[in-house]
Protein backbone atom coordinates (compact mmCIF):
# COMPACT_ATOMS: atom_id res chain seq x y z
CA UNK A 1 0.00 0.00 0.00
CA UNK A 2 0.96 3.02 -0.97
CA UNK A 3 1.92 5.76 1.92
CA UNK A 4 0.78 9.44 1.94
CA UNK A 5 4.42 10.31 1.45
CA UNK A 6 4.30 8.95 -2.16
CA UNK A 7 0.72 10.12 -2.63
CA UNK A 8 2.35 13.52 -1.81
CA UNK A 9 5.41 13.00 -3.97
CA UNK A 10 3.04 11.52 -7.13
CA UNK A 11 1.31 14.59 -6.97
CA UNK A 12 3.85 16.93 -7.07
CA UNK A 13 6.82 15.45 -9.17
CA UNK A 14 7.05 13.52 -12.55
CA UNK A 15 9.20 10.62 -12.12
CA UNK A 16 11.82 10.39 -14.89
CA UNK A 17 12.89 7.02 -14.15
CA UNK A 18 11.69 5.21 -11.16
CA UNK A 19 10.66 1.22 -11.42
CA UNK A 20 13.28 -1.19 -12.55
CA UNK A 21 16.44 0.71 -11.69
CA UNK A 22 16.61 -0.47 -7.61
CA UNK A 23 17.83 -3.68 -7.65
CA UNK A 24 20.84 -4.16 -9.56
CA UNK A 25 24.35 -2.47 -8.99
CA UNK A 26 26.51 -0.50 -11.45
CA UNK A 27 30.18 -1.09 -12.53
CA UNK A 28 33.13 -1.06 -10.94
CA UNK A 29 34.61 2.11 -8.73
CA UNK A 30 36.32 4.16 -11.64
CA UNK A 31 40.04 5.74 -10.93
CA UNK A 32 38.48 8.71 -13.15
CA UNK A 33 35.06 9.50 -14.46
CA UNK A 34 34.55 5.44 -15.46
CA UNK A 35 38.11 4.29 -16.17
CA UNK A 36 40.05 1.42 -14.29
CA UNK A 37 39.35 -1.31 -12.22
CA UNK A 38 36.67 -3.17 -14.07
CA UNK A 39 35.18 -6.55 -12.36
CA UNK A 40 32.93 -6.28 -9.63
CA UNK A 41 29.63 -3.87 -8.98
CA UNK A 42 30.53 -0.19 -6.93
CA UNK A 43 28.32 0.81 -3.90
CA UNK A 44 29.12 4.34 -5.92
CA UNK A 45 27.95 4.12 -9.07
CA UNK A 46 24.11 4.50 -9.68
CA UNK A 47 22.10 2.34 -11.82
CA UNK A 48 21.20 4.06 -15.35
CA UNK A 49 18.00 5.13 -13.98
CA UNK A 50 19.93 6.43 -11.09
CA UNK A 51 19.40 4.48 -8.36
CA UNK A 52 21.38 3.18 -4.99
CA UNK A 53 19.26 0.60 -4.37
CA UNK A 54 15.81 2.05 -3.74
CA UNK A 55 17.17 5.44 -3.27
CA UNK A 56 17.76 8.22 -6.01
CA UNK A 57 15.98 8.11 -9.39
CA UNK A 58 14.58 11.76 -10.70
CA UNK A 59 11.43 13.75 -9.90
CA UNK A 60 11.06 16.61 -11.01
CA UNK A 61 8.22 19.25 -12.48
CA UNK A 62 6.95 18.46 -16.24
CA UNK A 63 8.78 22.00 -17.30
CA UNK A 64 12.06 20.41 -16.14
CA UNK A 65 11.82 17.05 -17.69
CA UNK A 66 13.61 17.81 -20.87
CA UNK A 67 16.15 19.77 -19.01
CA UNK A 68 17.23 16.36 -16.91
CA UNK A 69 16.27 14.07 -19.30
CA UNK A 70 19.06 16.21 -21.57
CA UNK A 71 21.46 16.03 -18.67
CA UNK A 72 21.10 12.29 -18.05
CA UNK A 73 21.92 12.06 -22.07
CA UNK A 74 24.84 14.01 -22.32
CA UNK A 75 26.81 14.35 -18.95
CA UNK A 76 29.04 10.76 -19.02
CA UNK A 77 29.93 11.49 -22.81
CA UNK A 78 31.42 14.85 -22.29
CA UNK A 79 32.83 14.00 -18.88
CA UNK A 80 34.74 11.30 -20.40
CA UNK A 81 35.82 12.67 -23.46
CA UNK A 82 39.58 13.40 -23.48
CA UNK A 83 39.27 16.93 -24.12
CA UNK A 84 36.96 17.50 -20.37
CA UNK A 85 39.35 15.70 -18.90
CA UNK A 86 42.11 17.64 -20.20
CA UNK A 87 40.64 20.84 -19.35
CA UNK A 88 39.20 19.73 -15.89
CA UNK A 89 42.49 18.22 -14.85
CA UNK A 90 44.51 21.78 -15.93
CA UNK A 91 42.21 23.61 -13.66
CA UNK A 92 42.35 21.79 -10.84
CA UNK A 93 46.51 21.73 -11.24
CA UNK A 94 46.81 25.32 -12.35
CA UNK A 95 43.56 27.29 -11.18
CA UNK A 96 42.40 25.31 -7.72
CA UNK A 97 46.13 24.41 -6.52
CA UNK A 98 45.18 20.56 -6.57
CA UNK A 99 46.24 18.25 -5.53
CA UNK A 100 46.00 19.62 -1.76
CA UNK A 101 48.23 18.73 0.98
CA UNK A 102 47.64 15.37 3.49
CA UNK A 103 49.18 17.03 6.23
CA UNK A 104 50.29 14.39 9.55
CA UNK A 105 48.69 15.80 12.28
CA UNK A 106 50.77 15.19 15.09
CA UNK A 107 49.71 15.98 18.18
CA UNK A 108 46.16 15.21 17.44
CA UNK A 109 47.46 11.84 16.74
CA UNK A 110 49.18 11.80 20.22
CA UNK A 111 45.93 12.91 21.41
CA UNK A 112 43.84 10.16 20.03
CA UNK A 113 46.11 7.21 19.90
CA UNK A 114 46.59 7.38 16.31
CA UNK A 115 48.51 8.29 12.74
CA UNK A 116 46.10 11.00 12.10
CA UNK A 117 46.32 12.57 8.02
CA UNK A 118 44.32 15.69 7.58
CA UNK A 119 43.23 16.30 4.14
CA UNK A 120 43.65 20.06 3.53
CA UNK A 121 40.45 21.36 1.40
CA UNK A 122 40.64 24.19 3.19
CA UNK A 123 43.64 24.98 0.99
CA UNK A 124 41.74 24.93 -1.67
CA UNK A 125 41.24 28.16 -4.19
CA UNK A 126 38.24 29.74 -2.12
CA UNK A 127 38.83 27.97 0.78
CA UNK A 128 36.68 24.01 0.19
CA UNK A 129 36.23 21.23 -1.51
CA UNK A 130 33.02 22.68 -3.58
CA UNK A 131 35.72 24.27 -6.51
CA UNK A 132 36.43 20.87 -7.25
CA UNK A 133 32.82 20.32 -8.54
CA UNK A 134 31.69 23.56 -9.60
CA UNK A 135 35.04 24.03 -12.11
CA UNK A 136 33.37 20.50 -13.82
CA UNK A 137 29.86 21.47 -13.92
CA UNK A 138 30.34 24.84 -15.61
CA UNK A 139 32.55 23.12 -18.19
CA UNK A 140 30.09 20.70 -18.36
CA UNK A 141 27.42 23.73 -18.83
CA UNK A 142 29.35 25.33 -21.28
CA UNK A 143 29.89 21.84 -23.93
CA UNK A 144 25.94 21.64 -23.31
CA UNK A 145 25.24 25.25 -24.71
CA UNK A 146 24.11 26.90 -21.69
CA UNK A 147 24.26 30.94 -21.28
CA UNK A 148 23.06 31.41 -17.63
CA UNK A 149 24.10 29.73 -14.29
CA UNK A 150 22.11 29.77 -11.19
CA UNK A 151 22.97 27.69 -7.42
CA UNK A 152 22.15 27.21 -3.96
CA UNK A 153 24.55 27.67 -1.13
CA UNK A 154 24.05 26.93 2.66
CA UNK A 155 27.84 27.92 3.79
CA UNK A 156 28.26 29.75 1.28
CA UNK A 157 31.07 27.89 0.10
CA UNK A 158 29.59 26.62 -2.73
CA UNK A 159 28.38 29.95 -4.03
CA UNK A 160 31.29 31.51 -3.75
CA UNK A 161 32.80 28.59 -5.79
CA UNK A 162 30.00 28.85 -8.26
CA UNK A 163 30.42 32.58 -8.60
CA UNK A 164 34.09 32.45 -8.98
CA UNK A 165 34.06 29.85 -11.74
CA UNK A 166 31.44 32.14 -13.27
CA UNK A 167 33.50 34.83 -13.35
CA UNK A 168 36.51 32.95 -14.60
CA UNK A 169 34.58 31.55 -18.02
CA UNK A 170 32.23 35.28 -18.03
CA UNK A 171 28.74 33.72 -17.40
CA UNK A 172 25.90 35.56 -15.98
CA UNK A 173 25.27 34.04 -12.04
CA UNK A 174 22.82 33.98 -9.46
CA UNK A 175 22.84 32.61 -6.10
CA UNK A 176 20.00 31.20 -3.92
CA UNK A 177 20.97 31.88 -0.24
CA UNK A 178 18.16 31.54 3.03
CA UNK A 179 18.33 34.29 4.60
CA UNK A 180 19.40 32.89 7.76
CA UNK A 181 22.40 32.28 6.27
CA UNK A 182 22.84 35.33 4.52
CA UNK A 183 23.25 37.01 7.81
CA UNK A 184 25.78 34.49 10.00
CA UNK A 185 27.51 33.91 6.71
CA UNK A 186 28.25 37.85 5.42
CA UNK A 187 31.68 37.53 4.43
CA UNK A 188 30.53 34.91 1.83
CA UNK A 189 27.64 37.11 0.42
CA UNK A 190 30.08 39.76 -0.07
CA UNK A 191 32.57 37.20 -1.36
CA UNK A 192 30.23 36.23 -4.25
CA UNK A 193 29.06 39.60 -5.37
CA UNK A 194 32.35 40.89 -5.77
CA UNK A 195 32.91 38.36 -7.90
CA UNK A 196 29.71 39.53 -10.09
CA UNK A 197 27.16 37.55 -8.92
CA UNK A 198 23.63 38.00 -8.04
CA UNK A 199 22.47 36.99 -4.46
CA UNK A 200 18.99 36.06 -3.80
CA UNK A 201 18.04 36.18 -0.49
CA UNK A 202 15.35 33.46 0.58
CA UNK A 203 12.59 34.14 2.89
CA UNK A 204 10.31 31.24 2.77
CA UNK A 205 11.05 28.50 5.54
CA UNK A 206 13.28 28.55 8.16
CA UNK A 207 15.36 30.52 5.72
CA UNK A 208 18.35 28.20 5.06
CA UNK A 209 19.93 25.33 2.80
CA UNK A 210 16.45 23.63 1.88
CA UNK A 211 14.68 26.57 1.23
CA UNK A 212 17.19 27.85 -1.18
CA UNK A 213 17.36 24.78 -2.88
CA UNK A 214 13.84 25.23 -3.48
CA UNK A 215 14.30 28.45 -4.89
CA UNK A 216 16.66 27.52 -7.46
CA UNK A 217 14.46 24.73 -8.75
CA UNK A 218 11.58 27.21 -9.12
CA UNK A 219 14.77 29.44 -11.24
CA UNK A 220 15.61 26.31 -13.10
CA UNK A 221 11.33 25.96 -14.19
CA UNK A 222 11.11 29.47 -15.41
CA UNK A 223 14.32 29.34 -16.94
CA UNK A 224 15.02 25.76 -18.55
CA UNK A 225 16.32 26.41 -22.18
CA UNK A 226 19.39 28.48 -21.52
CA UNK A 227 19.71 27.82 -17.92
CA UNK A 228 22.17 25.32 -16.24
CA UNK A 229 21.84 24.55 -12.57
CA UNK A 230 24.68 23.33 -10.62
CA UNK A 231 23.90 21.91 -8.18
CA UNK A 232 26.20 21.92 -5.10
CA UNK A 233 25.97 18.56 -3.34
CA UNK A 234 25.37 14.72 -4.09
CA UNK A 235 21.33 15.12 -4.05
CA UNK A 236 18.69 16.44 -6.13
CA UNK A 237 17.49 14.08 -9.85
CA UNK A 238 19.84 12.11 -11.57
CA UNK A 239 22.28 12.52 -12.59
CA UNK A 240 23.63 15.22 -10.08
CA UNK A 241 24.15 12.42 -7.43
CA UNK A 242 26.25 10.91 -9.41
CA UNK A 243 27.87 13.72 -11.22
CA UNK A 244 29.24 15.36 -8.01
CA UNK A 245 30.31 12.41 -6.70
CA UNK A 246 32.33 12.42 -9.72
CA UNK A 247 34.20 15.52 -9.30
CA UNK A 248 34.70 15.67 -6.08
CA UNK A 249 36.29 11.87 -6.20
CA UNK A 250 39.72 14.07 -6.71
CA UNK A 251 39.80 13.65 -3.11
CA UNK A 252 40.33 10.29 -2.73
CA UNK A 253 42.27 9.94 -5.68
CA UNK A 254 44.72 12.18 -4.32
CA UNK A 255 44.12 10.28 -1.27
CA UNK A 256 45.62 7.20 -2.56
CA UNK A 257 48.59 8.11 -4.14
CA UNK A 258 49.74 10.57 -0.94
CA UNK A 259 49.03 7.28 1.32
CA UNK A 260 51.36 5.57 -0.96
CA UNK A 261 54.11 7.82 -1.18
CA UNK A 262 54.06 8.71 3.13
CA UNK A 263 53.46 5.21 4.15
CA UNK A 264 53.87 2.75 1.42
CA UNK A 265 49.81 1.65 1.06
CA UNK A 266 47.52 3.44 -0.70
CA UNK A 267 44.67 2.78 1.50
CA UNK A 268 44.14 4.19 5.22
CA UNK A 269 42.09 2.06 7.91
CA UNK A 270 39.54 4.81 9.06
CA UNK A 271 38.58 7.43 6.63
CA UNK A 272 36.46 10.61 8.21
CA UNK A 273 34.27 13.20 6.53
CA UNK A 274 31.44 15.18 7.80
CA UNK A 275 28.44 15.05 5.99
CA UNK A 276 25.30 16.97 5.04
CA UNK A 277 23.71 16.58 1.35
CA UNK A 278 27.08 14.64 0.66
CA UNK A 279 29.60 15.89 -1.72
CA UNK A 280 33.08 16.45 0.55
CA UNK A 281 31.81 12.89 2.13
CA UNK A 282 31.57 11.26 -1.43
CA UNK A 283 34.86 12.38 -2.85
CA UNK A 284 36.91 11.13 0.53
CA UNK A 285 35.48 7.75 0.21
CA UNK A 286 34.60 7.05 -3.66
CA UNK A 287 37.84 5.36 -4.10
CA UNK A 288 37.76 2.80 -1.17
CA UNK A 289 34.09 2.12 -0.77
CA UNK A 290 34.63 -1.22 -2.21
CA UNK A 291 37.72 -1.91 0.00
CA UNK A 292 36.81 -3.68 3.27
CA UNK A 293 40.01 -2.78 5.08
CA UNK A 294 38.66 0.60 5.23
CA UNK A 295 36.55 1.58 7.69
CA UNK A 296 34.32 4.75 6.58
CA UNK A 297 33.01 6.71 9.57
CA UNK A 298 30.50 10.34 8.30
CA UNK A 299 29.76 12.53 11.04
CA UNK A 300 26.26 14.28 10.40
CA UNK A 301 24.94 17.53 12.51
CA UNK A 302 23.29 16.31 15.61
CA UNK A 303 22.46 20.01 16.42
CA UNK A 304 20.78 20.19 19.93
CA UNK A 305 20.83 16.21 19.87
CA UNK A 306 18.77 13.72 17.57
CA UNK A 307 15.98 13.45 20.85
CA UNK A 308 15.51 16.68 20.17
CA UNK A 309 13.63 18.77 17.65
CA UNK A 310 16.50 20.94 16.95
CA UNK A 311 18.72 18.59 14.70
CA UNK A 312 19.79 18.04 11.05
CA UNK A 313 21.11 14.32 11.55
CA UNK A 314 18.80 12.97 8.60
CA UNK A 315 20.20 9.62 8.57
CA UNK A 316 19.59 8.87 12.70
CA UNK A 317 16.26 10.55 12.29
CA UNK A 318 14.75 10.97 8.77
CA UNK A 319 12.24 8.27 6.79
CA UNK A 320 12.19 7.56 3.20
CA UNK A 321 10.49 9.95 0.71
CA UNK A 322 11.53 12.66 -1.85
CA UNK A 323 12.88 16.10 -1.57
CA UNK A 324 14.44 17.96 -4.43
CA UNK A 325 14.22 15.27 -7.55
CA UNK A 326 15.28 12.19 -5.56
CA UNK A 327 13.78 9.43 -2.93
CA UNK A 328 16.30 9.45 -0.14
CA UNK A 329 15.90 9.68 3.60
CA UNK A 330 14.68 12.75 4.61
CA UNK A 331 13.58 14.15 7.96
CA UNK A 332 9.52 14.56 7.43
CA UNK A 333 6.24 14.50 9.32
CA UNK A 334 3.95 11.47 9.44
CA UNK A 335 1.85 12.76 6.35
CA UNK A 336 5.11 13.87 4.72
CA UNK A 337 6.21 17.54 5.24
CA UNK A 338 8.95 18.14 5.36
CA UNK A 339 10.74 19.00 8.92
CA UNK A 340 12.61 22.16 9.44
CA UNK A 341 16.62 21.26 10.33
CA UNK A 342 18.46 23.02 12.79
CA UNK A 343 22.22 23.19 13.55
CA UNK A 344 24.91 25.70 14.00
CA UNK A 345 26.17 24.84 10.88
CA UNK A 346 24.70 26.40 7.98
CA UNK A 347 26.36 23.91 5.30
CA UNK A 348 25.13 20.54 7.15
CA UNK A 349 21.42 22.42 7.81
CA UNK A 350 19.48 20.31 5.61
CA UNK A 351 16.58 17.98 6.39
CA UNK A 352 17.69 14.84 3.65
CA UNK A 353 20.61 13.02 2.11
CA UNK A 354 22.63 12.27 -0.95
CA UNK A 355 20.88 8.90 -2.34
CA UNK A 356 24.32 7.50 -2.46
CA UNK A 357 24.96 7.63 1.17
CA UNK A 358 21.73 6.87 2.72
CA UNK A 359 22.33 3.51 0.71
CA UNK A 360 25.76 3.03 1.85
CA UNK A 361 24.28 3.72 5.34
CA UNK A 362 21.30 1.23 4.92
CA UNK A 363 23.89 -1.59 4.22
CA UNK A 364 25.85 -0.64 7.05
CA UNK A 365 29.02 0.67 4.97
CA UNK A 366 29.35 4.29 6.66
CA UNK A 367 29.30 4.17 10.00
CA UNK A 368 27.05 7.64 11.15
CA UNK A 369 27.59 9.57 14.52
CA UNK A 370 25.37 12.59 14.90
CA UNK A 371 27.82 14.94 16.72
CA UNK A 372 26.00 17.85 18.44
CA UNK A 373 26.58 21.95 18.30
CA UNK A 374 28.62 21.70 21.32
CA UNK A 375 30.71 18.48 20.50
CA UNK A 376 31.58 20.77 16.89
CA UNK A 377 32.68 24.04 18.40
CA UNK A 378 34.80 22.31 20.76
CA UNK A 379 36.73 20.19 18.02
CA UNK A 380 36.87 23.13 16.06
CA UNK A 381 38.82 25.57 18.72
CA UNK A 382 40.49 22.02 19.80
CA UNK A 383 42.05 21.51 16.12
CA UNK A 384 42.92 25.35 16.00
CA UNK A 385 45.07 25.15 19.78
CA UNK A 386 46.92 22.02 19.00
CA UNK A 387 47.42 21.78 14.99
CA UNK A 388 46.84 25.51 14.49
CA UNK A 389 43.72 24.87 11.83
CA UNK A 390 40.94 26.72 12.01
CA UNK A 391 37.92 24.31 10.23
CA UNK A 392 34.99 25.47 8.91
CA UNK A 393 32.24 24.62 11.34
CA UNK A 394 30.75 21.94 8.90
CA UNK A 395 35.00 20.20 9.26
CA UNK A 396 34.77 20.38 12.91
CA UNK A 397 31.98 17.75 12.97
CA UNK A 398 34.07 15.38 11.34
CA UNK A 399 36.89 16.20 13.54
CA UNK A 400 34.71 15.74 16.31
CA UNK A 401 33.72 12.17 15.66
CA UNK A 402 37.54 11.12 16.95
CA UNK A 403 36.34 10.99 20.74
CA UNK A 404 33.47 8.58 19.61
CA UNK A 405 36.15 6.37 18.13
CA UNK A 406 38.59 3.90 19.31
CA UNK A 407 41.49 3.44 17.76
CA UNK A 408 44.92 1.43 17.41
CA UNK A 409 48.20 3.63 17.87
CA UNK A 410 49.12 2.21 14.30
CA UNK A 411 45.61 2.51 12.97
CA UNK A 412 45.98 5.36 9.66
CA UNK A 413 43.25 7.70 9.89
CA UNK A 414 42.52 10.19 7.18
CA UNK A 415 40.01 12.76 7.97
CA UNK A 416 39.35 16.01 5.19
CA UNK A 417 39.00 18.72 6.64
CA UNK A 418 36.20 20.22 3.80
CA UNK A 419 36.81 24.20 4.22
CA UNK A 420 38.63 26.76 6.47
CA UNK A 421 36.94 28.74 9.46
CA UNK A 422 37.15 31.97 7.87
CA UNK A 423 33.61 32.41 7.34
CA UNK A 424 32.21 30.94 10.78
CA UNK A 425 34.37 33.33 12.45
CA UNK A 426 31.03 35.35 13.96
CA UNK A 427 29.63 31.53 15.17
CA UNK A 428 32.83 31.00 16.92
CA UNK A 429 33.41 33.64 18.99
CA UNK A 430 29.63 34.07 19.60
CA UNK A 431 29.74 30.27 21.22
CA UNK A 432 32.74 30.30 23.26
CA UNK A 433 31.30 28.98 26.14
CA UNK A 434 31.08 25.87 24.38
CA UNK A 435 34.45 25.66 23.54
CA UNK A 436 35.44 25.71 27.59
CA UNK A 437 39.25 25.89 28.47
CA UNK A 438 39.72 27.20 24.77
CA UNK A 439 37.15 29.77 25.13
CA UNK A 440 38.49 31.71 27.95
CA UNK A 441 40.62 34.33 25.94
Amino acid sequence: METNKENEAKRHTTPLSFGEGQGGEAPSTPLSFGEGQGGEASLTTPSKDGFFGQYGGAYVPEILYKCVHDLQDAYLPIIESDEFKKEYRSLLKDYVGRPSPLYYAKRMSERYGCQLYLKREDLNHTGAHKINNTIGQILLARKMGKKRIIAETGAGQHGVATATVCALFDMECEIYMGKTDVERQHPNVERMKMLGAKVHPVTTGNMTLSDACSAAIRDWCCHPEDTFYIVGSTMGPHPYPDIVAKMQSIISEEIKGQLQEKIGRDYPDYLIACVGGGSNAAGTIYHYVDDDRVKIVLAEAGGHGIDTDYTAATIHCGTEGIIHGARTLVMQTDDGQIKEAFTISAGLDYPGIGPMHAYLAQKGREKVLAINDDEAIYAGYELTRTEGIIPAIESAHAVAALKHLKFNPDDVVVLTVSGRGDKDMNTYLNHKEMAKEYGKF
